[in-house]
């Protein structure tokens, strides 16, 4: 067997090392497979897809209200049961469920713990770059690109309020 091939193109989710979230009371928080960087798994063959798995313990939820400009979402529940939050609505998921979320502002989502035991899911995305997230709940958005770095390290958070003019600083 060819480990070189294998090493490029498979992942077993059983052997990826666990990384906290970054947790903010009260009510986010959980752990990330640390295999992958921005979602993306390192040192795959695949350049425009990423994954990762998320467990959120009960009551929490692992990320803000958010929508993507550019980049799709699947989350596919491995564990568990919790509430999609999506379009200004809530929907129940459970084990099994498949979860599409399309790029743009009619999505809005977030997975939520709702029950009373962990909620474990598979996070894929495609890596579509550059990418903003626009934040409903706080007004906000997030833009980034692969050479900017993790995330919420060298990406560039902004509220429209912050905006400069396009000729702002320039001689």
């Amino acid at each position: 067997m060819n480990e070189t091939l294998r090493d490029k193109l498979v992942r077993n989710i059983d052997d990826a090392d666990w990384q906290a979230g970054k947790a903010h009371s009260p009510l986010y928080e959980g752990v990330r497979s640390a295999s992958v960087i921005g979602r993306r798994v390192a040192g795959t063959a695949a350049k425009k897809l990423g994954a990762s798995v998320d467990v959120v313990p009960p009551g929490k939820t692992s990320c803000p209200y958010h929508f993507h400009y550019a980049q799709e979402e699947m989350f596919v529940i491995l564990e568990g049961w919790g509430t999609l939050r999506v379009a200004g609505e809530r929907i129940p998921v459970r084990q099994g469920d498949v979860i599409d979320i399309p790029a743009g502002p009619e999505y809005p989502h977030q997975l939520i713990n709702t029950s009373n035991a962990p909620l474990k899911y598979l996070s894929i995305s495609t890596q579509e770059f550059p990418e903003i997230c626009e934040y409903p709940d706080s007004g906000k958005y997030l833009a980034f690109t692969p050479v900017a770095g993790p995330l919420l390290e060298k990406g560039r958070m902004h509220r429209p309020e912050t905006d400069l003019d396009y000729w702002d600083g320039e001689p």
